[in-house]
């Protein structure tokens, strides 16, 4: 059934494209330039610097510095903040990419790699402030409410996972190979390797923008988003969350750019197209959640727990957007 409801879906979709070619078309390049413009550069040097120093033992001398501190906040082994670090400054999904090396390496459990993925996959700074503050909102003094609710839910998130799993003791520790092992292969092929994986990575990456952005577009010309919108907006409505932040939250389901860009342009206050902003980005929308399947493809970690988390970060963010609006810009 699942294999058939699959074959549906890829066949509608397929009718849809033929169907409408011309908005298929536009969509298409509109999610090949943003891979190019935006995510191809902002992402391609943190993947080959992250490569290459997993593969110079630095990641690993790391985790014997942070062992104490990632292990009484998160609960996860030392090696979690390199993951978390580049996480936060780099965005989707590097997080997930090296959380899968990580646990492929077995320098991390499956419960501790499931935990460190929810809170290590965050939205990029620079998208935040330059894409969604100054492009969308035209107004550079959202940027820091924006990453504030979004960092801090996601700290928020880690910090409540740590409680997540039974307390197994945990093994007697092995001592750590060397910074560098003299095994180790030429920095030449290290660096080889580390710029085919991450055009291989970025490439995969660039193929699920742009199918998403082509089904957001379809599911918007043939009117299938009308009824969940009216639906969410109807729920929602005692909270002031309109019909056009609702088409807004309701595309920010599928991508995340066209939700936090309508949601930004909506006829609505300030403080609810932040919140709602707020929400899409730590959703972050299934065209992330399909890369982060795809980033972890070939682990035996389960995905139940990241949905669990990306929708608590979502109220989160949303929630903490209200409450710190009257701190940047006075009463809503």
């Amino acid at each position: 059934m699942r294999r058939l409801a699959t074959a549906g879906v890829v066949l509608g979709l397929a009718a849809a494209i033929i169907a409408h070619p011309a908005a298929a078309f536009q969509a298409s390049v509109q999610g090949l330039e943003l891979w190019w413009n935006v995510v191809f550069p902002a992402l391609l040097p943190f993947f080959i610097v992250s490569q290459l120093l997993l593969g110079l033992g630095v990641v690993r001398a790391l985790g014997s510095v942070m062992e104490p501190v990632m292990r009484r906040a998160f609960r996860v082994p030392g090696e979690g903040a390199f993951v978390l670090a580049l996480g936060l400054v780099s965005g989707f999904p590097v997080g997930a990419v090296l959380t899968a090396q990580l646990r492929r390496s077995g320098a991390i459990s499956r419960e501790e790699a499931e935990r460190l993925v929810c809170f290590a996959n965050t939205a990029n700074p620079l998208f935040m402030s330059g894409a969604v503050a100054v492009g969308m909102f035209g107004n550079a003094a959202v940027a820091p409410l924006i990453m504030a609710a979004h960092y801090l839910s996601d700290l928020l998130i880690g910090l409540l996972l740590r409680f997540h799993g039974p307390g197994v003791p945990r093994p007697k520790p092995v001592p750590r190979p060397p910074v560098r092992p003299p095994d180790q292969p030429p920095l030449g092929t290290l660096l080889g390797e580390a710029v085919e994986r991450s055009l291989n990575t970025l490439g995969l990456i660039g193929g699920f923008i742009v199918l998403f952005a082509v089904s957001v577009k379809l599911l918007t010309v043939l009117g299938v988003l009308r009824l969940p919108t009216a639906a969410l907006a109807g729920v929602f409505s005692p909270w002031g969350l309109d019909r056009p932040l609702a088409r807004a939250l309701i595309q920010g389901g599928f991508e995340i750019s066209s939700g936090a860009q309508q949601a930004a342009r909506a006829a609505a206050p300030l403080a609810a197209r932040l919140a709602v902003v707020g929400a899409i980005l730590a959703w972050s929308g299934l065209s992330v959640l399909a890369q982060v399947t795809a980033m972890l493809r070939g682990t035996d970690l389960r995905l139940h727990l990241y949905l669990l988390a990306r929708l608590a970060q979502a109220a989160l963010a949303a929630a903490l957007s209200l409450l710190l609006y009257p701190l940047w810009f006075g009463r809503p």
